[in-house]
């Protein structure tokens, strides 16, 4: 069962936008899929108190702040959205299970110099643990000063960018109504459909533990 963790150390870089449409797309395909919230604001499971019940079924599961439980049985995919300040025995607890760990990060310096450190520390939890590790951009204008400065941190970084999600008002109204692009008409999101590609195309690459 693939577990796909989505983390940063630094709050409101879209973390709860990520996983929600993840578990999203995977819903979408037919699997039985668990979204798992270790975040204090529980912003999964206020956006899947909000998901209509006609839409494809995404169930969740109880965890504590202190303690990342598995998914109970007949789970075929699990994401995993983290809290911020995810650190020290929380942050392996975390890393052990995961497969795919995904890392978004927006263009401002604060949040590039507040994820530096976290991304040394989960090269180095990768080496015991083996999961997949990328970075992708949200709410970025490829056109700034700030991009350029993200771009030179990812190459430093020596990690994938898989993509940069626009900035959109399309994804805060898809979560005041727990919904994801793939249970959007595809016209009405071709072009966020087209940005999130790279994401899926990794998701459904075979990798992290064996």
């Amino acid at each position: 069962m693939p577990v796909i963790v989505v983390a940063n150390p630094k709050g409101g870089v879209g973390k709860s936008t990520l996983s929600t449409q993840i578990a999203g797309y995977f819903a979408r395909q037919g699997h039985a899929v668990m979204l798992g919230d270790s975040d204090r604001q529980e912003s999964a499971r206020l956006w899947l108190s909000l998901r209509e019940p006609t839409l494809p079924r995404i169930d969740t599961w109880d965890m504590s702040h202190d303690y990342i439980a598995r998914p109970p049985k007949g789970t075929t995919h699990a994401v995993i959205d983290t809290s911020a300040g995810l650190h020290g025995w929380r942050l392996n607890d975390v890393m052990k299970q995961a497969d795919k760990v995904l890392v978004p990060l927006s263009a401002s310096i604060f949040d590039i110099y507040a994820t530096q450190d976290f991304v040394l520390k989960l090269r180095d939890v990768r080496e015991k643990h083996g999961f997949d590790l990328a970075l992708v951009g949200v709410r970025i204008d490829p056109r700034t000063h700030a991009a350029e400065q993200l771009q030179a941190f990812v190459e430093q970084s020596g990690l994938p960018m898989l993509t940069n999600l626009r900035q959109t008002t399309l994804y805060p109204q898809m979560a005041a109504h727990g919904l994801t692009l793939w249970d959007l008409p595809p016209s009405q999101a071709a072009r966020d459909l087209e940005q999130w590609q790279p994401i899926i195309d990794w998701l459904q690459t075979p990798g992290g533990k064996k």
